[in-house]
């Protein structure tokens, strides 16, 4: 993931509202890539490695919730941010969204400045989240020494 350019996948089965999205998202600083469907938008950010995903819910294949709990679940996908934006209705989409891993979610109809609003500050927050997460591996030379002290 580039810290300079973000790639964002956009997902919905309808063509209008997807072209919409990424119409405007070609206004902003990044690489966009598209899917009509669950199934495309997963199989394309297991390829393109997003940083960030905004799902619609209702697609055909897998819905917007299940592609988020797939990305949850993949080792190398689960840092992804993702929006849920749909047109389910609100108190559903805010009730629902979180519990399949979501980061937020928008209700249909939005306004661009929310969805502006809402990139920024999940990108920002995944970002800050990769740099604080403590390193797994330990230090150079710190696993012998302390093998060798216990052997």
């Amino acid at each position: 993931m580039s810290d300079e350019v973000p790639v964002i996948l956009v997902a919905d089965d309808d063509p209008d509202m997807l072209a919409l999205v990424i119409r405007h998202l070609k206004t902003m600083k990044c690489r966009v890539v598209e899917a009509g469907d669950g199934e495309q938008a997963l199989e394309l950010a297991r390829k393109e490695r997003p940083d960030l995903m905004i799902l619609d819910v209702m697609m055909p294949g897998k819905s917007g919730w299940e592609v988020c709990k797939a990305v949850r679940e993949d080792e190398d996908l689960k840092d992804t941010a993702v929006i849920v934006l749909t047109g389910i209705g609100e108190q559903l989409n805010s009730m629902t969204s979180p519990l399949y891993g979501a980061d937020t979610c928008i209700d249909k109809p939005f306004e661009f400045p929310e969805l502006d609003f809402k990139i920024r500050k999940v990108l920002s927050d995944r970002r800050r989240q990769r740099k604080d997460r403590p390193s797994v591996a330990p230090p150079p030379g710190k696993g012998k020494s302390k093998a060798s002290k216990t052997a």
